[in-house]
């Protein structure tokens, strides 16, 4: 074990404050300390998260039984993504990204740190783990196959023996939950929007449909007694909500019933009580999460429960004895942390990290969500973060999010934080293809349709114009991932909206993205982005490589160097083809990340990059052409 004292940890926060500070003046409170996947001890002492409280997303191990401080698990150089602790707790397995990259590894080994192995995942590939069969040490990965490296095999795995049981093959292929004697298994297969679940016999490997449709959202539990399953979908339905499906003879399912739904409104994720009798539902209710306890039993009474203090809940699991949930949450002002949320309610504890962070005098800025009407008639919303004392247009900041199967949120992002204390207001929309606000509006921008999800862009610009939020004379565009795709194509579709514009590891080049991408990425794309093949000439025209001479604003393009997931090569050619007709893009290559900035450094040098590229050209500073 690779113990990190609190007094370490802590000179690195202040030295990187301090560096924070002086980058960035008045805004060190920027290297607040983030926890995310929350994973407790089976006997409840102890606390898994990952957290990047020293520079780069670890596993910590915080104690809950008896004060002390959080110890450092030594899992090598890799960024950490998750962690889970086995069913016995005898185990801590991870999702560790080498270099930064999308190629993922698992990792399993003792809380004490011994006997530390690869589980899954080769150089060139990827894998992942998702569930334990109840009370052992036997879990669900996935991991890309050796002879159709577009598919995932899923397996059971032994962790103490390394012995495998094959489950099912296909795209995005994952194991969602086992019944308690690992008899069965409920695998998720399918592309983006074509998601399905199979009911897999572990011993027979007898698959039976549990859906009947395609669906968008599909997550399955099973029961304690393993007699019923419960379905988190969409399929056949606008709106995701949680059915149960009996098991009846043979394995083979019964009738699903609807347990709970809400008008217009998404189920986002579900936790079952560990004796089965209540269910723990959190909803996302535009934007916001909502929690409510629903019974399984009897007349399956339905009780809300208190928000909890973070605005969205983004991950949520019932303690062992069922007394208490274990969230992980975040907002507009906070970043992501651990709470203990007690049952029956009551003041919620925080885990993780101990302390709120220490703010600067003036407090983060809390988003509005604002609605307007898109050409077509669709409605739209997004989040207005407006600096403080601002009065009538101001200098704006359109920021598009990823995915496109993504949704804007009152979560916490400094980037928007740093723009307000220069004056600029960031507006944070959900155009069409977003999750969140039912089905047909995930679908809305698939294939052809996603030329209106470029239009919404502009329609956004016009509602922050025409209602005096936005001065048409300082705006700019910006976005990760999709995001960086939309940004781009908007910018060449309507060369005079935007001042300045930041692609942030964002696709340009379809024919590219799909020949360089990792095969696995690019199998469950086509049915959202089209087929490279097929739709050869309507990716080509979606494109915005082919339409740069159109691109009047200046662009600073930024990607990390082990993305594999929208390759490098999107980037180089957009520079490539910048230059090649006289402009001056500027470029930021940040070498230890991938498609996410995970780095505590590289976050820094991306905020000080990116924060001064737009004031420069929103606030008149150092005016330069694309």
């Amino acid at each position: 074990m690779n113990p990190a004292s609190s007094d370490e940890a802590g000179g690195f926060m202040r030295h990187r404050r301090a560096r924070l500070a002086a980058e960035l003046p008045g805004l060190g409170w920027l290297a607040a300390e983030t926890c995310t996947s929350p994973a407790l001890s089976p006997d409840g002492n102890t606390l898994a998260v990952v957290s990047d409280r020293d520079g780069t997303p670890r596993v910590w191990l915080i104690p809950l039984a008896q004060p002390g401080p959080p110890v450092r698990l030594d899992t090598g150089e890799d960024y950490v993504r998750m962690v889970s602790w086995s069913p016995d707790g005898e185990w801590l397995c991870l999702t560790a990204a080498p270099g930064g990259g999308e190629r993922f590894l698992v990792r399993a080994l003792r809380p004490d740190g011994c006997e530390a192995r690869v589980v899954a995942g080769t150089p060139a590939g990827v894998a992942s783990i998702s569930c334990w069969q109840p009370g052992g040490h036997i879990v669900g990965l996935a991991q890309s196959s050796a002879s159709h490296p577009a598919t995932l095999d899923a397996f059971a795995v032994d962790i103490c023996s390394g012995r495998r049981r094959y489950l099912a093959s296909g795209p995005a292929a994952t194991v969602c939950t086992f019944s308690h004697d690992g008899r069965y298994a409920v695998v998720r297969l399918g592309a983006r929007g074509m998601r399905r679940l199979l009911l897999v016999d572990t011993r027979t490997a007898q698959r039976v449909e549990l859906l009947g449709a395609d669906a968008t959202i599909a997550d399955a539990r099973f029961a304690p007694d393993s007699r019923m399953i419960y379905l988190h979908t969409d399929a056949s339905r606008e709106f995701a909500a949680l059915l149960a499906l009996p098991r009846v003879a043979a394995g083979h399912p019964g009738a699903a019933k609807l347990i709970a739904a809400r008008k217009a409104v998404e189920l986002e994720r579900f936790a079952l009580d560990p004796t089965g009798r209540s269910v723990v539902a959190v909803w996302n209710v535009e934007g916001h999460s909502e929690l409510e306890l629903i019974g399984l039993t009897g007349k399956r009474k339905r009780c809300a429960l208190p928000r909890p203090p973070g605005e969205v809940v983004t991950g949520c699991a019932f303690a062992q004895d069922g007394g208490s949930l274990m969230l992980a949450v975040e907002s507009g002002a906070e970043p992501p942390h651990v709470l203990r949320y007690p049952l029956p309610p009551t003041e919620p504890v925080r885990l993780a990290p101990v302390l709120p962070p220490s703010w600067s005098p003036e407090v983060p800025t809390r988003p509005e969500l604002h609605r307007w009407q898109a050409r077509d008639g669709l409605q739209l919303s997004g989040w207005l973060y407006r600096p403080a004392g601002a009065l009538g247009a101001a200098p704006t900041l359109v920021w598009l999010h990823g995915g496109p199967e993504a949704q804007q949120r009152p979560t916490f992002d400094p980037l928007y934080q740093v723009l307000l204390s220069y004056g600029v207001a960031v507006f944070a929309p959900n155009v069409r293809g977003s999750s969140g606000f039912g089905r047909a509006f995930v679908d809305a921008d698939v294939h052809h349709r996603r030329f209106a999800a470029v239009a919404d862009v502009a329609d956004v610009v016009g509602y922050l114009v025409d209602t005096g939020l936005g001065d048409p004379s300082a705006l700019a565009c910006a976005g990760r991932s999709y995001g960086g795709y939309l940004t781009i194509a908007t910018m060449v579709s309507y060369p005079t909206l935007f001042r300045a514009g930041v692609d942030i590891c964002g696709i340009t080049d379809f024919e590219t993205f799909f020949a360089h991408t990792e095969p696995w990425i690019a199998a469950a794309a086509v049915s959202r982005y089209g087929d490279p093949r097929r739709d050869a000439a309507l990716l080509r025209e979606l494109s915005p490589i082919h339409r740069l001479g159109q691109l009047r604003a200046p662009v600073l393009v930024v990607h990390g160097a082990q993305d594999t997931n929208v390759p490098t090569i999107q980037a180089e050619q957009l520079i490539a083809a910048l230059r090649a007709r006289g402009a001056s893009p500027d470029y930021l290559v940040l070498p230890d990340e991938g498609h996410e900035i995970l780095g505590a450094t590289s976050r820094a040098v991306y905020l000080q990059e990116v924060v001064h590229w737009l004031i420069r050209h929103l606030l008149d500073l150092d005016e330069r052409s694309a």
